[in-house]
């Protein structure tokens, strides 16, 4: 697998000393690294508007105009699956990084260790739990984390497809995308209704004919999936949880 990586740094000499971390942590796991460097937040956004299938993203947080972390905000806006790490001089925007998801804090001067264990664990969550599909939404595709979709609502010739950071509306059946999401992640994912599909793992309580999930939404329970859902939900808090 080749792994797409941005450099998002104003100071070239950091932006340099990492590319050649990268390059090196590469060497050193036998992986191929497609390597993109950027002066600014708002360079890459220019970017990213065409070619939104980065793998790894490195962001400097002091960068003048948008800083690192509101780079971060506007890419989850519809991209949940890119590992994002966070690299600074400071540690006073970590609370922000839970956000965003971000998965790793590394502090300047960057140790080489300490890059390295975070490219792996970025490594390790692209290729085991960070299951993916793509999707069009206005003209673009998008790359959105399985195991971040919260629910799917079915109207008309429409779904759309909530995340834990955002809502897409796509033009499709429920029935393509219960089949696209169940083939990836197969028990991750129940039908509730003919016209709601919600992820397991976000369902907070169930009854006879409705779902609360985690975020308080009640979504619809129909008579003839009680069984199925209540199973699946038994089954996750038994600790049978296909994400274990």
């Amino acid at each position: 697998m080749t792994y797409k990586i941005s450099i998002c740094d104003d100071m070239k000499q950091d932006t340099q000393y990492i590319a050649s971390a990268v390059k090196k942590w590469a060497e050193q796991e036998n992986v191929c690294v497609d390597i993109h460097t950027f002066p600014s937040a708002e360079s890459f956004l220019f970017d990213y508007a065409e070619q939104k299938d980065y793998d790894i993203l490195l962001l400097d947080i002091e960068m003048s105009s948008m800083n690192g972390v509101e780079l971060a905000k506007r890419i989850r806006q519809d991209n949940d699956a890119v590992q994002i790490v966070f690299i600074t001089g400071y540690s006073d925007f970590m609370a922000e990084g839970y956000e965003v998801s971000a998965l790793h804090y590394l502090m300047k001067p960057v140790a080489f260790d300490k890059l390295s264990k975070a490219l792996n664990r970025a490594a390790d969550k692209l290729n085991k739990t960070e299951k993916s599909v793509i999707i069009s939404v206005d003209g673009e595709r998008l790359r959105i984390a399985i195991s971040d979709i919260v629910s799917v609502e079915a109207f008309a010739h429409f779904c759309t497809l909530t995340t834990i950071h955002a809502s897409f509306k796509v033009k499709t059946s429920i029935t393509a995308v219960e089949k696209m999401i169940c083939e990836s992640a197969g028990d991750e994912f129940v039908r509730c209704h003919r016209s709601y599909i919600v992820g397991v793992k976000y369902i907070k309580s169930i009854s006879k004919t409705d779902i609360t999930l985690d975020s308080g939404v009640k979504i619809p329970l129909s008579r003839s999936h009680y069984q199925t859902v209540n199973q699946a939900f038994i089954r996750y808090f038994k600790g049978e949880s296909p994400w274990d």
